[in-house]
């Protein structure tokens, strides 16, 4: 039963992070385009190779701060500014995205994947945030090699998410803003704001009496 919970939140996670219109996605759908499958494949598992190290780090330092005495409740406010700041994010970011396909998505699709993620240093704060979330909160069981099933899901949330929103704007392009704005300006924000009351709750309760 812990591991499926590791996988699902993981998999919940993940997916949600890597559905936002972003330059991982529009490389992915240019290389879709222009070369078909055989090198969305390549790409996509280069992108989850280079994440595979992003997470299991963040979660082992995560875990640390977790269990660091006086660091833990510092760590348990930033947690709660982290739901909060991505709340906002979503609400208040641009409907469309700027960002231009770099040059060198024509060189191993692999390869491309693996760099262009290893360059996206949002996902150290946003894996350091949802890690010391989910550890505080208890989502998630990181003793001994159930860890690795939480990595697991988180990599099959990004391929899903990164494929199925690849997929969109490939089928989908003339809809895809339509679909997009209120899952991404109401949906996840309210989604965000609602996981920050609770652990804000859950917070005041446990820190009142001191």
């Amino acid at each position: 039963m812990k591991g499926l919970r590791n996988i699902l939140v993981g998999f919940g996670i993940s997916f949600i992070g890597s559905v936002p219109l972003g330059y991982l996605n529009v490389v992915g759908f240019e290389i879709l385009s222009d070369g078909g499958f055989s090198r969305l494949w390549p790409y996509l598992f280069g992108v989850i190779a280079e994440e595979s190290i992003v997470i299991y780090l963040t979660l082992l330092f995560a875990d640390k701060l977790s269990k660091g005495g006086k660091l833990v409740k510092a760590t348990e406010i930033f947690s709660i500014a982290f739901l909060l700041i991505l709340a906002v994010y979503f609400f208040v970011r641009p409907e469309t995205a700027s960002d231009k396909t770099p040059v060198y998505v024509q060189y191993s699709p692999f390869i491309a994947g693996a760099v262009l993620n290893a360059i996206n240093f949002m996902q150290l704060p946003f894996w350091t945030g949802w890690n010391l979330y989910l550890i505080n909160a208890k989502w998630i069981f990181i003793e001994s090699r159930i860890r690795y099933l939480y990595i697991f899901g988180a990599l099959l949330g990004t391929f899903a998410g990164m494929l199925l929103f690849i997929l969109g704007l490939h089928y989908l392009a003339e809809n895809i803003d339509g679909l997009s704005f209120y899952l991404m300006k109401i949906f996840i924000p309210l989604i965000f704001l609602g996981l920050a009351l609770w652990q804000s709750y859950k917070f005041y309760e446990k820190y009142r009496r001191t």
